[in-house]
């Protein structure tokens, strides 16, 4: 089966539609099915997104995202300084040559 991505409107959307439909009187699989996502997925998205409103997980989902990006800053910063010490540790004469660690 392919994979799908939802927004996150419309896993709300999805989710206000089955718990409509299980007060109703369905089975949370069958309309999980109806929807066209598994049951897993389904009560997934409930514990991720239950509760919440499109922008609350929009922002949410941008916060990610910048994390993200300061996360992938954060250690390119800590390997270019890591290096440098290393640097400076090699060339006072103590350890390994400079060429070994770079």
């Amino acid at each position: 089966m392919a994979r799908r991505s939802y927004t996150p409107g419309k896993i709300i959307n999805n989710l206000r539609e089955v718990e409509v439909l299980v007060t109703q009187g369905s089975s949370v699989g069958e309309t999980a099915t109806k929807i066209g996502v598994a049951e897993q997925t389904y009560y997934r998205w409930r514990r991720e997104y239950g509760g919440m409103r499109i922008a609350k997980i929009i922002r949410l989902k941008e916060l990610e995202l910048a994390n993200l990006f300061l996360s992938r800053i954060c250690g390119k910063a800590l390997i270019s300084h890591e290096r440098v010490k290393a640097l400076q540790y090699h060339t006072s004469g103590i350890g390994a040559p400079v060429e070994t660690i770079l």
